[in-house]
């Protein structure tokens, strides 16, 4: 069962301005990535549903992360389907983040009050996504539509969130364009999670560009 309401996880999405998301199919590599984010500041995280037997490995980092940063909210994401939202949930997923939209995964996840983040390409996937319940739409992939298409959507719609996931990097000048654009907050993966010359991840270099990011967002904020 999720440790975090929706409504608080949606305002540490709003705060922290961040959500940082990968994979790994090693438990023990998972949780030193984990770690790293954490070290630099991120206390949400978005491991994706991507191999065979990730909802082995998130049930393992979960009760880790419960035990060791137990203010950690941990979410999942390339969630396509209501029968898979449900056994997240079950393993304790704060929230719920899609690539689509399903009304399937919104019923599922409304029954429990569980933040969940459809993946959004117009407006009127936007306004339904909201008819559903969704605080929070994910706009994906970002690298396509840009700070322009986030800009455009509000307009006529200023109480709609968005987080751009795909296309966004811990660059100050990428940021600064979505924050600009007035995203809620960003998704952000393979940009944060830096890797050494041998192809494993660099766990000091991804807490110190999280840090950096967690930084640049605040200062832009101001």
């Amino acid at each position: 069962m999720a440790r975090f309401s929706r409504i608080e996880v949606a305002l540490k999405m709003k705060e922290q301005g961040m959500v940082p998301l990968f994979y790994h199919a090693d438990v023990e590599v998972a949780k030193k990535v984990l770690h790293a984010l954490y070290n630099g500041g991120a206390r949400l995280l978005e491991f994706t549903n991507r191999g065979d037997y990730a909802h082995e490995v998130f049930a393992e980092l979960y009760k880790h992360a419960a035990k060791e940063m137990p203010d950690m909210m941990l979410g999942i994401g390339s969630v396509t389907d209501g029968g898979t939202a449900s056994l997240y949930m079950q393993l304790g997923a704060n929230f719920i983040v899609t690539p689509v939209l399903r009304e399937d995964i919104a019923i599922v996840c409304n029954r429990r009050k569980v933040l969940w983040s459809p993946g959004c390409g117009s407006l009127t996937e936007i306004a339904r996504a909201e008819e559903l319940g969704c605080e929070i739409v994910k706009l994906f992939p970002g690298s396509v539509y840009g700070p322009k298409m986030v800009k455009s959507a509000i307009a006529p719609q200023p109480w709609t969130n968005i987080m751009p996931t795909g296309g966004v990097s811990p660059d100050p000048e990428n940021l600064k364009s979505w924050f600009d654009a007035g995203v809620y907050c960003v998704g952000m993966g393979s940009k944060l999670m830096l890797k050494d010359a041998s192809g494993s991840f660099d766990y000091k270099g991804i807490q110190q560009l999280t840090k950096q990011a967690l930084r640049t967002i605040a200062e832009i904020r101001k």
